[in-house]
Parts: C-alpha cells; structure tokens; sequence
C-alpha cells in the first residue's frame, strides 16, 4: 500500500464555505450508507497490484487476509481475521503454522459455477493459490517483494515458471502447503519478525481462482472476496465512483471489546461485540481536484475528510482545535502523526544522476524544507534527516542529515566537485508531479531552489496512473511523492533501498549498495532489539550520505467527520476501517 500521491497531493487546495448540509447522499440510498472521497483514479482491485493507498483501501473493503491490525489498540498489534487464531511458530521461527477459518464463504458470484453462483468456503488452497499467483512471473505483481526470496522454493517454482509456456499452479513448492483443508503451512528461507506484518498487506489477501479464471483481464473490476462489502460492478466505475453492499454472508466478526486508553471515555467501544459491518451501503467517490471534495463535504455529501492546506487558519484555530463555527455544527476533528515521509527520488539509472552522488548532494543542500512546511503544511510537519520517520524503532531525533541543510554555498561547492560548475555541462532535468495545483507549485518550488545553483528543470505533470506507471517502468528522472508505512517497522522504509526490490518494487530510485544489501539481510534475521535498531542507524547514515532522494518532511494529520459518523479512529494502516464505522441516523436526519 506503501506509495502516496506526490507529496502535495496529500494538501488540498481548495476554498472554504461557511455552512454545511444536514444530509449526505441521494435519497434512493438507505439511511446506513457511508460516503467516502478519494483524491485519485483507482488503477483497480486486484491485490496483487495494490501498492499505493488508494487502490489498498478500496481493495480492503472486498478482500481480507489471515491477520488484521487490531482497529483500536495502540501500539497496533496484529490480531487474527481470516486465521482461527494466530500461528503456531516452530522453535527456529521458520515455519508458521495456521488454522482457517471455517465457514468462511467468498461473495456470491457467478464465477462459482459449481454452486450456481453462490460463494463457496473459503480453505487453506486458496491462500496457496494466492502466495504463488504473486510470484507468477507472467502476472508481475508489484506485490512480488513482498514474498522474494522468503518462502522455501517459492523463487524456484517463480524460475521454472518463467521458463514453461504457461504457468503450473499444480506444482508443488515446499515451503507452501494446504496441509489439510483448514491447514495453512509456510515455511519461511529464514526467520523473519516482519512476515506477519506482510501477510496483513493487500498482496496477501486472499482471492479464489476460480473469479481470476472467469473473469481474466477484466478480473482487476471484478473483485471477489471474503470481506464486509461486496463491490458492484454495475454502478462502479474506478475513475469516478465505486459502490459497495453489505455482505450478506459476512463470517461473524464483531466490534472490538478492548481498546487504548481514552477510547472507552471517547466513545469508540459503545458497540462493543456488535455483528460488522454496521452500515448497508459504501460509496467512494473520486475527487482528482479538491475543491469539489471540500463542497461536498461542507454541503453534508461526504463524511469524511482531511482538512485542506488552505482552509486550515479558518478551520483550526491558534490552539490547533477546532473553530466554534464548525464545532457548533457537530464536527468532530480528529489529529494524528503519520508514519510516513516525503520525499524527491532520482532516477540512479540516469547516465548523470546516477554516477554522481555530489550532484545528488549538492541538489538536496540547495532544496530549503523550512519554507515548505509553512507554505504546504500548514505547519503540519517536521523536517527528515533520514528515511525512518518518528515513532519507529531506528529513528534518531538527535541525528542529522549533512545535505538536509539548506546550504547554498556548499551546494555550489559540490556541483564544482562534481565536475559542473553552476550548473555548467548540465542537460536540463525532467521533475515529474501529479496534475493538480498544488502538486504544480511543488514542483516549481523544487525548480527554483535548483535554479539558485544553475540547475535547469522542466517540470512535468501527469495523471496518477500516468505517474505510478512513469516510476514502475523506470522513465521518470527525477519526482516528488510519499511513503505511508505498510506496517509498523522501520524496515518497511529501508526496504525502499534494497537493490532487488527495484520498480515495480519499492526501490523507486534504483538504488544499488551490495553494502546496504548486506546489512538490510542481516537485520531481516534479527528479532526486535539493540542490534537490529543499531543496523538500522547505520544504514540511515550511510544512505543519506549517497542521497538517492531529497528527504522532505513527516507529516501529521487533521481529518474531520461529519456528527452523525461515529467509531472513527485514526489508523496508520487503513485496513476496511469502514466496516467498524456506524452512522447515527438520528443525527444524520436531525437538521442543524
């Protein structure tokens, strides 16, 4: 789920009204629909093509693995979802031993042919077929890092496949077994802390085989799952809407009876042990430009929302709470900090920015973060000095990034060094950003700050489809956008700059240090700890010293729900949040 829309995409510019709506939605919709927003097309619902957040969070409303994030507890904890319970772990921490679920039932589908449409159970096959659908070379998961080199024969059975004319789900791999009907049996090449975290990801949500073989190249708009919402493919189209029904045949799964301290006094476990979901009907509505986003939210139509860049001095006040005018309304902010990081990423396949690594320095000492975070952020953001953001084991607030200055002077020091004085023997560089108005000024901001060394940048925009397919097949030379963590471990950062996660991994910027490599893969085996932690500051320094990216800021969040939205809690890792969501219809209908 890890990427983000460029790093202003995540603001909204837009313009703040003065009054809100009483109701959402149309009225042919039942009273328990949740409305949604989304600021980018979705490329689609297939799992094992889910790596940015928007396709993973619609993606978890239909789709569910064997472990979830418990949805209130804090620190997250992994908790059961379509395992019985959690692993047994063999004595060397290599082989994880699952019971599923029984009774489990996929969507009714006409897929299922056997059944005359009705969706059959759910069994431990299904998650082989998944495991080794992502590892299929002719499908090209951007999900395949996720499993590289980490279960016993799976790259084996990846090679022979690669090799055969068409791929042989029927051919075994020794570290992946149905051991029986409800058994699930992974055997991992090495122990691994982090495993569990990727079977919560999308690339291990389960699909059946027979919705993949039915439906072929159409099947990324034909989900079917295990999960709370059923997707409906006649009212949805992924570049505007996409509709969900409650599903019917939902396995009982209940509201959470335990939470974080302060959840029970906020009202977050009223509906302890209440059957999921809560709501009838969910509609995401796609909103590639803000303003219309904010209307809609203001007239009452959406439910949701972070708070725009350039409405946040109207809509937060000094005290960083919410004004009374939008108090008095019933609105109900909620603050959190992101573990995530934005970032300027060079392409290091490109003939110059590639060999140069004072080049790449001298351009981030000449990129002042300081104004951005006002101009951008709102004040909503503190300045990287390296890939791990705050909150995560391997994060030094003591350290700093020697080219996360802003220094014009030893910027221009460098370039001399690199063989181009200002800027002399240059080519002029592409910067490519999303299309929407913030997004533009970010990337002229970023053209300015070079031109003060004598470096030429022409900026370029494109859809976010455009941009995420520019990255995954290595065109774009340089580009601005953001990582929100898939889990709660540093190593989901560092991964970022492990060689063989390259595009579609990862790796956005194609970087190569054998020397990294080796540490990354050491710290793999290690359980949580000093020695790992202690890896991981080494490869912060030495990472920030060969600056592949410009490292911008860690941002927080402001997000506002409309009154009658209850049992909204901020998540990291927003997984089907909206199965746990209720909608108080006396306030929905009660004007204000």
């Amino acid at each position: 789920m890890g990427k983000v829309r460029s790093v202003g995409a995540w603001l909204m510019s837009v313009g703040l009204l003065s009054a809100a709506g009483c109701q959402s939605g149309t009225s042919k919709d039942p009273l328990l629909t949740v409305y949604l927003p989304v600021s980018a097309k979705i490329k689609g619902m297939d799992p094992a093509f889910a790596n940015d957040l928007y396709s993973g969070r619609e993606i978890s409303y239909v789709y569910e693995g064997l472990v979830q994030y418990h949805y209130l507890k804090r620190p997250y904890v992994l908790e059961p979802s379509l395992a019985a319970s959690m692993p047994k772990i063999s004595s060397d921490r290599k082989t994880l031993t699952f019971a599923i679920r029984k009774g489990v039932l996929f969507h009714d589908d006409p897929c299922f042919t056997k059944s005359d449409g009705k969706g059959r159970e759910l069994v431990a096959e299904d998650f082989v077929y998944t495991i080794k659908r992502i590892a299929d070379p002719r499908i090209m998961s951007t999900g395949w890092w996720v499993y590289d080199d980490r279960i016993e024969g799976l790259n084996d059975w990846r090679a022979e496949a690669s090799k055969a004319d068409i791929t042989d789900y029927s051919k075994p791999v020794v570290g992946l077994k149905a051991v029986d009907r409800y058994t699930l049996e992974i055997k991992l090449t090495r122990p691994s802390t982090q495993f569990l975290f990727y079977l919560a990801m999308p690339s291990g949500w389960v699909v059946p085989k027979e919705s993949v073989d039915t439906y072929g190249s159409d099947f990324a708009r034909s989900p079917v799952g295990t999960g709370p919402f059923v997707y409906s493919r006649k009212e949805s189209n992924l570049g505007s809407k996409l509709v969900y029904y409650k599903n019917p045949t939902y396995h009982h799964v209940t509201y959470p009876t335990e939470g974080a301290p302060g959840d029970r006094e906020a009202g977050l476990l009223e509906d302890a042990g209440k059957a999921l979901p809560m709501i009838d009907k969910l509609v995401t509505e796609v909103h590639v430009e803000q303003q219309p986003m904010w209307l809609n939210f203001m007239s009452g139509k959406l439910d949701w929302l972070e708070i725009p860049k350039d409405n946040f001095e109207q809509a937060i006040g000094p005290n960083k709470d919410l004004v009374s005018e939008l108090k008095v309304k019933g609105m109900q902010l909620v603050k959190s900090t992101e573990f995530d990081l934005t970032h300027i990423s060079f392409n290091l396949q490109d003939p110059i920015l590639g060999k140069s690594k004072e080049l790449r320095q001298a351009m981030s000492l000449a990129y002042n973060r300081i104004p951005l975070i006002d101009l951008f952020y709102n004040g909503r953001a503190i300045p990287a000095q390296g890939p791990i953001p705050p909150g995560l084991n391997g994060y030094d607030p003591k350290s700093k990034n020697p080219y996360g200055e802003y220094h014009i002077a030893k910027a221009k020091d460098l370039l001399t060094k690199a063989g181009y004085p200002g800027g002399q023997g240059l080519p002029v560089f592409e910067y490519a950003s999303q299309a929407t108005s913030t997004d533009r000024q970010m990337a002229e901001y970023f053209a300015s700050s070079m031109a003060q060394i004598g470096i030429k940048i022409r900026t370029v925009s494109y859809t976010w489809p455009e941009f995420i397919s520019g990255v995954n097949n290595r065109k774009h030379q340089i580009f601005g956008w953001a990582w929100q963590a898939d889990y709660p471990d540093a190593e989901n950062f560092l991964q970022m700059f492990y060689s063989k996660n390259g595009p579609p991994g990862p790796n956005d910027s194609n970087y190569n240090n054998p020397e990294i490599d080796q540490m990354y893969e050491q710290a793999l085996t290690l359980p949580d700890g000093p020695i790992r932690t202690g890896i991981y500051k080494g490869m912060t320094r030495k990472i920030t010293e060969d600056a592949p990216w410009i490292f911008g800021v860690h941002r927080m969040k402001f997000q506002l729900t409309q009154r009658w939205i209850k049992n909204f809690k901020d998540h990291a890792f927003e997984h089907s949040r909206a199965k746990y969501l209720r909608v108080a219809t006396e306030m929905k209908t009660d004007k204000k």
